[in-house]
Order: structure tokens, then C-alpha cells, then sequence
């Protein structure tokens, strides 16, 4: 692993630790050259998927993507970074057990949202409003009626 201080190729372990259930490995690493430390995190890479956006352009899958929406919608909220990194995790299970290898992005904020409505009603309302593009408070106002009937037949 290359060093991200001094560029030098060769680098030592100090302490690796398994993360998320074994599904990330977190390393401690030490620079031969320059003695500083850094993280990395070593994650299988998934299965390439293709998602297909709304207005049909395709794309490769970004977890950065899925990352920002779910920190975006979250700011501020009780909801810790490991709650976060879990509700992505199980995310992508979701959606690399499916078969096909392209995905809708609805479907990817179908399951964001159903995710969020569990976890913290602040950041689903947050969510939907970019997700389903609210022009209006009526929108507002339904989505909101959609959570309280959500919460009424729990």
C-alpha cells in the first residue's frame, strides 16, 4: 500500500480489525519512510452494477452516491455513522442479490426511503423532498400524511 504522505511504496501493519460483520477490514498502517500513520479499509468489491436514472441514461453504480444522499438527508439527526454505514450495507446486499445487473434508480430510492421512514422521520422527509421532487407544499403535505398512516398501521 502506497503511502499517503510520502508516496513510498512499502508499508507495515500495525492492527487490522474486522468491521460491519466481517464485511469491511479496517488496517493500521505505518510508513517505512516516513513513520506516519494511516487508515485503510478493504471492502469485496460488488458485482458492477448499471443503474438506469429517469430519464433512461445509464451509469455505473456509485456508492459515493448512496453515501451522500443518506449523510445529506441525516445532518444534524440522531443517527449515528455506524447506523448509516449499516441501512448502505444492507442497501447493497439488496440490490447485488438481485439477478439482473442493471438497476432502476427508484428502486435504489424506493429502499432509501423505506430504510429512512424506520430510522428517523426527519430524514425521510428530508430525502423525499429531493427524492420525489417536491414543488409544492402539497406534496409536502401528502408525504407527510403517507408517514402518519405509516405510523398508525405499525
Amino acid at each position: 500500500m502506497r503511502c499517503p504522505f510520502c508516496q513510498h511504496a512499502e508499508t507495515d501493519v500495525l492492527d487490522t480489525r474486522k468491521l460491519n460483520d466481517g464485511d469491511t477490514i479496517r488496517r493500521r498502517r505505518r510508513c517505512r519512510m516516513c513513520e506516519r500513520r494511516f487508515t485503510t479499509y478493504e471492502r469485496v468489491e460488488m458485482v458492477s452494477l448499471t443503474v438506469v436514472k429517469k430519464n433512461g441514461e445509464r451509469e455505473p453504480y456509485d456508492r459515493e452516491k448512496l453515501v451522500r444522499g443518506i449523510r445529506t438527508a441525516c445532518y444534524r439527526r440522531p443517527v449515528s455513522a455506524q447506523q448509516m454505514e449499516q441501512m448502505i450495507n444492507d442497501i447493497e446486499a439488496t440490490l447485488m442479490s438481485l439477478e439482473d445487473t442493471e438497476v432502476r434508480s427508484s428502486t435504489i430510492g424506493d429502499h432509501v426511503m423505506v430504510r429512512l421512514r424506520e430510522l428517523d422521520e426527519v430524514a425521510y422527509i428530508r430525502f423525499a423532498s429531493v427524492y420525489r421532487s417536491f414543488t409544492d407544499i402539497g406534496k409536502l403535505r401528502e408525504a407527510l400524511e403517507e408517514l402518519f398512516e405509516h405510523e398508525t398501521n405499525s
